[in-house]
């Protein structure tokens, strides 16, 4: 076996195998999550919900407070999400994507700063500053809020902060060692960027289905 072969399968040495077999099923989920919000089809948030619950409780074992939360707000902004994107503007038509308003970007800022002080209150409380990943932690929090948030109201910027959150994500994770879910940022990346361009190429466009 070559030295990366091992050290890829070392990172679960001590791991018990009910948490990888729940963070390869996370990860599946996650990624058909991403995949149907690249789609614009609802079922990225059926996908996304069992995706996150389980996240939650992985996060939760490991102690990633900041990971865990960005998690558990998934999945209640999902619930919401849901609502959000099956509502209709006249008797056949759902809500279209659009570019985030002035008032949008600023909430966005808002969220941003309310939730890196939120983050770093739990962090504080429960004097968790034990590494450099923490203050990292911090900072893709406050960027996958905004991202979630944005998405939810199917505004085209989401996909920016996702792009950024998940770039960041890629080698964090790595060296946290959850290589699973490290591979995962990487294909949500590259996602998003496709993600990007199709949701801009439906800028405004009344939907008629919600399963695309």
């Amino acid at each position: 076996m070559s030295p990366i072969f091992d050290w890829f399968f070392a990172q679960y040495a001590e791991v018990p195998t009910h948490l990888i077999v729940l963070e390869l099923i996370g990860v599946f989920f996650g990624f058909l999550s991403v995949w149907f919000s690249k789609q614009d089809n609802i079922l990225v948030y059926p996908t996304g919900i069992i995706s996150t619950a389980i996240f939650v409780y992985i996060l939760a074992v490991y102690g990633l407070l900041g990971d865990m939360m960005i998690n558990a707000y998934y999945f209640a902004m999902s619930i919401y999400g849901w609502y959000i994107w099956t509502r209709k503007v006249d008797a056949t038509h759902y809500t279209p994507i659009t570019k985030a308003t002035k008032t949008e970007n600023k909430q966005s800022i808002y969220i941003f700063i309310a939730t890196l002080i939120f983050v770093f209150g739990v962090y504080e409380y429960f004097e968790k500053w034990n590494s450099w990943t923490a203050y990292v932690d911090t900072i893709t929090t406050a960027i996958f809020f905004v991202g979630m948030w944005l998405m939810a109201k199917k505004k085209l910027e989401n996909w920016i902060y996702w792009i950024i959150g998940d770039l960041i994500s890629v080698p964090l994770y790595l060296y946290k060692g959850l290589v699973f879910t490290s591979f995962q940022y990487l294909l949500f990346t590259i996602i998003a960027i496709y993600g990007y361009r199709a949701w801009k190429k439906n800028l405004n466009i009344p939907e008629t289905s919600l399963l695309n």
